[in-house]
């Protein structure tokens, strides 16, 4: 996978926009992250899932998944190893990251 391939699965999500967040292309819906690519590094892709969707990637992509380090991914911030994932398997992850971003409903700035 690429970084580009990485941005346009992430943008094929329905009313996904890029942003940035610390210097790094950021993927939200209704203002909340869902996805950043460039974290910690080029190679790298991120997505916030769930304890347990993390549990399940980590196990069932060995290599192409990874718990971010520290607390948060102790909540469910994981890390996409781009050269690993294949295009299923991320489309899965960043969609479940979306639909987990879109049931927390959107940021207070967004229904501002």
């Amino acid at each position: 996978m690429t970084p580009a391939g990485f941005r346009r699965i992430a943008l094929g999500l329905k009313d996904t926009v890029e942003r940035a967040h610390h210097n790094h292309p950021d993927f939200r819906v209704g203002g909340r992250l869902f996805a950043t690519l460039a974290y910690p590094d080029k190679n790298w892709g991120m997505v916030v899932l769930t304890s347990e969707q993390q549990h399940d990637f980590v196990r069932d992509h060995a290599g192409a998944f990874e718990p971010v380090k520290g607390k948060w991914g102790e909540k469910g911030c994981t890390l996409v190893r781009l050269a690993a994932v294949d295009e299923e398997a991320l489309g899965e992850a960043l969609t479940l990251a979306r639909q987990n971003a879109v049931a927390k409903g959107p940021t207070r700035a967004k229904t501002r």
